[in-house]
């Protein structure tokens, strides 16, 4: 590997870096609570940056949106606290994601990613300083060097927009440390070597935090299958496998402040703001006038929480069953279950919707419609009912 020694003064770098790079995991008490706590916090954030890199978010939006759900996810009332719970979630996920090849290669992507966003918040001075921690023995090109490559250093700046200034600093580095700079064509290459200016550095440091990653992902999981594993199945290891699927959105299950929702209008809010799983109910309640017991439980707890009173609902059902199974029957079998959902019979308990969890885990037999269409729908035919309804479904919808 070949190092251009600069001819200007050496840069003596008194900064501390704030951004930890996580190499060791720190010796600190943590209880119970905030061990998941905490990890579910940085998951949100993870899981927010890999839904905004699936809509195909540009990179000055996902730096944005990474700054965002950092600020709201990994606040603490203690602002001391504020690296600590940095420090233990991301060892506490690196834990979670160690234990297959699909886990570790998400979580190294999505750790990547948030690093380097959170990097270029940072000032020059900092990243420079990373880039001492990680002891990599590059250093800036001398004046003779630049000279030699000046005109295709020119062009790719000009490429950009950018004009090339007159006392640019540049790293010179083998192109393969840089493969994000390289795909993007936003660097000089010339004899295998990548001139990097101070403003990418942020790439070269990354690349150097991913192998790291990547390394201690083998050795930790080297560990969670020899020791971990088996010593804390009582204690850690349910948290620890039930994190990466845990659902993570608003609880929809607590009673909340709504306005009522009449039939003559049902229709219309469904086609316009209900979820696919609702809307799917709801369609396939129109089409075939009947559902069988989940699909009424889904459906009719998600109606009486949006706001359909009890009245309202009896009569919706009723009009829409009647026309399969007569009036007489619907009055006998039927309408007992939806006073008994609003706690007008039996125990009088005061039943929530189902929440997205329940509907994800739940198990549809042949003949359902209920459940959730990303996690249930597998036959060609509702599959492409589902594309439907996604295709056509538009903003505002409201939660399942």
């Amino acid at each position: 590997m070949e190092i251009i020694r600069s001819q200007r003064k050496p840069v003596h770098i008194d900064v501390v870096p704030t951004l930890p790079l996580y190499r060791s995991a720190p010796p600190l008490e943590v209880r119970l609570e905030d061990f998941e706590l905490y990890a579910m916090d940085r998951l949100r954030v993870l899981k927010g940056i890999a839904d905004g890199l699936s809509r195909g978010k540009k990179s000055e939006e996902m730096k944005n949106l990474a700054d965002h759900l950092w600020k709201a996810n990994m606040r603490h009332l203690d602002a001391s606290e504020v690296v600590n719970k940095d420090i233990i979630s991301h060892f506490v996920l690196r834990l979670v994601y160690c234990r297959t090849e699909d886990l570790r290669k998400w979580f190294l992507s999505m750790e990547t990613n948030l690093f380097r966003y959170r990097l270029l918040f940072e000032k020059a001075e900092v990243q420079r300083a990373l880039m001492a921690e990680f002891d990599l023995p590059y250093r800036a090109a001398s004046n003779a060097e630049l000279e030699s490559v000046k005109e295709g250093l020119k062009q790719v700046a000009q490429s950009f927009g950018q004009p090339l200034a007159a006392d640019a600093i540049f790293y010179k580095v083998p192109f393969e440390e840089v493969p994000e700079l390289v795909a993007g064509r936003r660097v000089f290459i010339h004899k295998g070597y990548a001139y990097i200016a101070m403003n990418q550095v942020v790439s070269l440091v990354s690349t150097q935090f991913r192998s790291h990653l990547s390394k201690a992902l083998i050795l930790t999981n080297r560990k969670w299958t020899s020791t971990i594993r088996e010593q804390e199945k009582d204690r850690l290891t349910p948290i620890v496998e039930a994190l990466c699927s845990s659902y993570l959105g608003p609880d929809y299950s607590q009673p909340r402040e709504f306005a009522e929702i009449s039939i003559k209008d049902i229709d219309q809010i469904a086609k316009s703001s209900f979820p696919l799983c609702m809307r799917h109910l709801f369609e396939k309640l129109r089409e075939d006038h009947h559902l069988k017991h989940g699909g009424r439980m889904q459906l009719g707890l998600f109606l009486k929480g949006v706001g359909l009173k009890l009245e309202d609902a009896l009569a919706f059902w009723k009009a829409e069953f009647s026309q399969r199974v007569g009036s007489e029957r619907f009055d006998k079998e039927y309408a007992y279950s939806i006073r008994h959902n609003y706690g007008r019979e039996g125990k009088r308990t005061d039943y929530t919707p189902y929440s997205c969890q329940k509907i994800i885990t739940s198990a549809p037999g042949v003949g359902d419609h209920h459940g959730c269409p990303y996690r249930h729908f597998r036959t060609n035919l509702q599959y492409k009912e589902f594309l439907g309804a996604l295709a056509t479904n538009i903003d505002g919808v409201l939660p399942s």
